[in-house]
């Protein structure tokens, strides 16, 4: 074998024993049971007779509000028969294939409405959400959660913590429970810390265009993230673990002797069948660590949606309609994270982006395209310079080390940057320091750079590394 060919496939195999070692060990009887057997015939049979009926037994209603909504969600119904039963399987298979299936096609639908909502003027768009809750299309206020921000305001004799119980609404078991279910989604703790750090760094830079970011520093970073946050992202790891670690050992329903066994086989019929742990390694190249950037960028740009969409739609937080987006992005979220890590880790097998996550990325774009166009004014209103100062910073710090870390540490080589170190140090010593010396006029400085000069005498002479590359 030619030694290209056989460094290629040694390669290939680390690869495979990677990704070996990071996935669980399964075993299945293979019991085919009625529950896991296509029923397309079936399906299409029932839904023949539920159009029959309608056709020939039901009288239509005389009503054409009624039945341009009913048509449309009859449309609907339909298309996620049809995808249910014929659409392409994804990486999840608990606790049904057509489970996911289904949410794929909620997907489909959900991006068509955004289009939809994207092609209209901004009376009509959101004029058009009365014809889902004739309570919508009403401009609403945003409410403020900053203002007082003492913890226990003395000046208030009848409930000093009066602050604290105001923060204390239905959003605070909502964050714990968002972020324990984005951590079994990321399985990464650092990328569920980074994710929560820097909405709450976004939340600052952008309380000048919604008063809903506007919050107390201590709702910021002890409700947040240390409490909410971080307590869900310590459950989610916890989860994580155990996940990890179960036996996957999958016995058909009725091949189970005891009723015990069977309730257990079916409570465990909606954990994972198997497991894989995420090793995201964004520093390994540059690849997986632009994918890194833009997964992040991508969830903070998810979470700014759920925010600037209700503005700009008006819709009160407590909506459904807001809760069922939520919902929606906790079904396809795990997917999507799955496909997208199958396609970094294995570009070999998985050559195109996953269908999932292709949507997903498709639906936040298209929100924020939504909220662009729907309040430009807001969007738009100047960042403090302050603020720009420090992002401008962060992106600055962010090119700096890609470059460093991918390209210009790579092309020279170690010793280079050894013998380059060790001639700065000598011209500082034999150069630097002798004309210091000369302009010296105190004891006090001459001591000074006497300790300097011996400081780096020792650096010369002591690090290995700088010994072996001598000039």
């Amino acid at each position: 074998m030619p030694l290209r060919s056989r460094a290629i496939f040694l390669k290939f195999s680390r690869d495979n024993l990677s990704r070996r070692n990071t996935e669980s060990e399964v075993f299945d009887d293979g019991t085919n049971t009625f529950f896991w057997r296509a029923h397309t015939v079936t399906v299409l049979f029932i839904l023949t007779c539920v159009l029959v009926y309608v056709t020939l037994l039901e009288e239509t209603p005389q009503d054409t509000t009624y039945n341009t909504k009913r048509g449309i969600v009859a449309s609907i119904l339909v298309f996620l028969c049809f995808g249910v039963t014929q659409a392409k399987d994804g990486p999840f298979t608990r606790p049904h294939p057509a489970y996911w299936r289904f949410w794929l096609c909620v997907s489909v639908v959900y991006e068509l409405f955004l289009i939809f909502v994207l092609f209209q003027t901004v009376r009509d768009g959101r004029q058009f959400m009365k014809y889902i809750d004739p309570k919508l299309g009403v401009a609403l206020p945003e409410r403020d959660y900053g203002g007082n921000c003492l913890i226990y305001d003395p000046g208030n004799t009848t409930d000093p913590w009066h602050n604290i119980w105001d923060k204390m609404d239905g959003f605070v078991p909502a964050h714990f429970l968002g972020w324990y279910i984005k951590t079994l989604v990321i399985r990464d703790w650092w990328m569920c810390m980074i994710i929560s750090v820097m909405f709450e760094f976004l939340e600052y830079s952008l309380e000048h265009q919604l008063p809903n970011f506007s919050e107390c520093w201590w709702d910021h970073w002890i409700m947040d993230v240390l409490v909410c946050n971080g307590l869900g992202i310590y459950a989610g790891m916890k989860t994580l673990g155990w996940l990890s670690m179960k036996p996957y050992q999958w016995q058909g329903l009725w091949n189970i002797p005891t009723y015990k066994g069977k309730i257990k086989r079916m409570a465990f019929q909606f954990t994972p069948y198997s497991w894989v742990k995420f090793e995201w390694k964004p520093a390994s190249n540059l690849r997986r660590w632009l994918a890194v950037l833009g997964i992040i960028f991508m969830f903070l740009l998810a979470e700014l949606n759920t925010f600037y969409l209700k503005f700009v739609l008006w819709m009160p937080p407590e909506h459904y309609l807001v809760l069922l987006r939520l919902v929606f992005f906790v079904n396809v979220g795990g997917v999507a994270m799955r496909e997208i890590y199958d396609f970094m880790d294995d570009p070999k097998f998985y050559r195109k982006l996953g269908q999932q996550a292709w949507l997903v990325a498709a639906i936040t774009v298209t929100e924020f395209l939504i909220v662009v166009k729907y309040d430009p004014r807001t969007i738009m209103l100047p960042i403090p310079f302050f603020v720009t100062q420090c992002w401008f910073l962060g992106i600055v710090l962010i090119l700096s080390w890609t470059l460093w870390r991918f390209f210009i540490r790579i092309q020279i080589p170690f010793s280079t940057i050894c013998y380059v170190y060790r001639l700065i140090l000598k011209l500082i010593k034999e150069k630097i320091l002798i004309n210091l010396h000369t302009m010296a006029h105190n004891d006090k400085a001459k001591r000074g750079l006497v300790i300097l000069e011996n400081f780096i005498q020792k650096i010369y002479k002591n690090i290995p590394y700088l010994r072996k590359y001598s000039l």
